[in-house]
């Protein structure tokens, strides 16, 4: 067992860096916005929950294709994984063209539908038409991004992920803020930065891709066309998909919620959810990491070893996760200052941090579940669930609380709350009860 662990945090590390590089570019354009207007920093936030759901859409294909290539590698089948690759790419670039289609063609009446408000439009506008026409460079990057990870090759989306933050931190204070000869473009030209750095991720990805990871995909392995393999994909992902889209739809709805309460507790909502990002990166890499071993594992043919090995990732995400999540309660004020200087933002958003540690707990046990279960097969149990709790554990009561007794972004976080610890538990229970162990594809 060992071993394996070494092995796990030799896999982990990578993935770690990747995560923390991930959450770091979202959290450098928010504060590189905040220095540019609040109202900016509100209408991207907006956008961004909309931007995350078409990312989810493609994560029906990305998840499968993580799950089916490690069981394969564990089995000792490389052939059946350049198979799922190699379809995992073309679905992905379809549902990604039609996903930014969507996206540019219909921005205007989705933020509109959002609640958007006038004074918000003018920023959220742009920064949705441009970004999206854009995602299916977002689309074929996490496709090979999933297949390098199931391979134990995390090393490389790690080393894009730092040159795509040098590009994105360049374009941002070029085009935000008018230097290096650039025109001074504000929320347009945090758009276009976005934009450059995806482009850029994905060309480098294709490249490691045909050099380090599958040479060529030969014509034989898609003749006749693996459509065995496409329903096994859909199979994973649709229901993994499905907890997850269901989980940002979620997302979206409170934030129509928050931005019915008032522009400062919208502002404060999003300053929090970028913050946040920073106490939860342990755990997802962890995840990450455990459900590749742990798919590889029970392709091997060992489910006890797979469930120690979850006990044991579980244990260590929750240790991490809380000690960061108390931190940045005690250091909130310092954090908030430094985004912006609204004494309300700041007096609210040092609150919520408080109020926030109750909520990381049962997160962290969520994440975890979420992935190591589906790395199992056990790929339904986490759609059944999340669609049960989420929408009424956290809508439902969201609305109660936040809107019909007007306690506000508090009643908010108080449903989270209940939302993410009602499923820890269910989780926690499932894991143990080795109901798993039956549902691999090998």
């Amino acid at each position: 067992m060992s071993s394996i662990k070494r092995d796990l945090s030799r896999l982990a590390l990578p993935i770690f860096l990747e995560t923390l590089l991930i959450t770091l570019m979202g959290g450098v354009d928010t504060f590189m916005l905040s220095q540019y207007s609040d109202n900016a920093v509100a209408a991207v936030g907006l956008v961004n929950q909309l931007v995350t759901f078409a990312f989810l859409v493609f994560q029906i294909i990305n998840l499968g294709t993580s799950v089916l290539c490690s069981q394969y590698i564990g089995a000792g089948q490389r052939g059946r994984m350049v198979q799922v690759t190699g379809v995992a790419i073309i679905l992905n670039l379809i549902l990604g063209v039609t996903m930014s289609a969507i996206l540019y063609v219909f921005a205007k009446p989705l933020l509109t539908l959002m609640g958007l408000r006038s004074e918000l439009m003018q920023y959220g506008l742009p920064y949705m038409e441009i970004v999206g026409m854009f995602v299916f460079f977002q689309a074929l990057h996490m496709t090979i991004s999933a297949s390098l990870r199931a391979d134990k090759k995390a090393i490389y989306p790690m080393t894009v992920v730092f040159i795509v933050n040098i590009i994105n931190i360049i374009g941002n204070y070029s085009l935000i803020f008018g230097h290096f000869g650039m025109p001074a473009l504000g929320v347009e030209g945090a758009a276009i930065s976005t934009v450059v750095s995806r482009f850029s991720s994905m060309v480098m990805l294709f490249v490691i891709l045909f050099t380090k990871h599958i040479r060529r995909f030969p014509l034989s392995e898609f003749t006749p066309f693996p459509w065995v393999e496409v329903r096994r994909l859909l199979k994973i992902g649709v229901p993994s998909a499905g907890e997850n889209m269901s989980y940002c739809a979620q997302q979206v709805i409170i934030t129509y919620f928050i931005n019915r309460i008032g522009n400062l507790e919208l502002t404060t909502f999003t300053y929090i959810n970028n913050i946040v990002m920073f106490v939860y990166i342990f755990c997802i890499c962890m995840a990450q990491a455990g459900s590749i071993s742990i798919g590889q594992i029970v392709g091997e043919g060992k489910p006890r070893r797979a469930y120690v090995l979850g006990k044991y990732v579980m244990r260590v995400s929750i240790y991490v996760t809380m000690a960061l999540s108390v931190l940045c309660a005690v250091l909130g004020h310092s954090i908030f200052n430094v985004l912006t200087d609204n004494p309300e933002i700041i007096a609210l958003g040092c609150g919520m941090l408080v109020v926030n540690v109750g909520r990381e707990f049962g997160r962290t046990i969520n994440i975890y579940a979420t992935n190591v279960l589906r790395a199992t097969g056990d790929v339904f149990f986490p759609f059944y669930v999340g669609i049960c709790v989420q929408w009424t554990a956290g809508v439902l009561c969201g609305y109660i609380l936040g809107l019909a007794l007007g306690w506000g972004l508090l009643g908010m976080w108080i449903a989270f709350i209940l939302d993410e610890n009602i499923r820890g538990v269910i989780f926690i229970w499932r894991w143990r009860s080795m109901k798993w162990a039956k549902k691999g594809f090998v």
